[in-house]
């Protein structure tokens, strides 16, 4: 449970942004997405892989 003190005097727009942008850096909605649909583990490592070939890529086009 994330517990954002509000300042006395304090704008509520500006604590709810400091609420989402701490709700962000937990990564609580990522996990509640992932978790919405099963994925078989073939294809998450197919996808691990194609990240990896992705980036292994963008490097070798730094380095030329």
């Amino acid at each position: 449970m994330l517990i954002i003190p509000i300042k006395e005097g304090e704008n509520i727009d500006r604590a709810l942004k400091r609420f989402k942008r701490k709700f962000d850096k937990t990564g609580t909605k990522r996990a509640l997405n992932s978790r919405k649909q099963f994925t078989k583990p073939s294809i998450e490592n197919r996808t691990l892989i194609q990240k990896a070939q992705y980036i292994q890529r963008l490097r070798d086009q730094e380095n030329i």
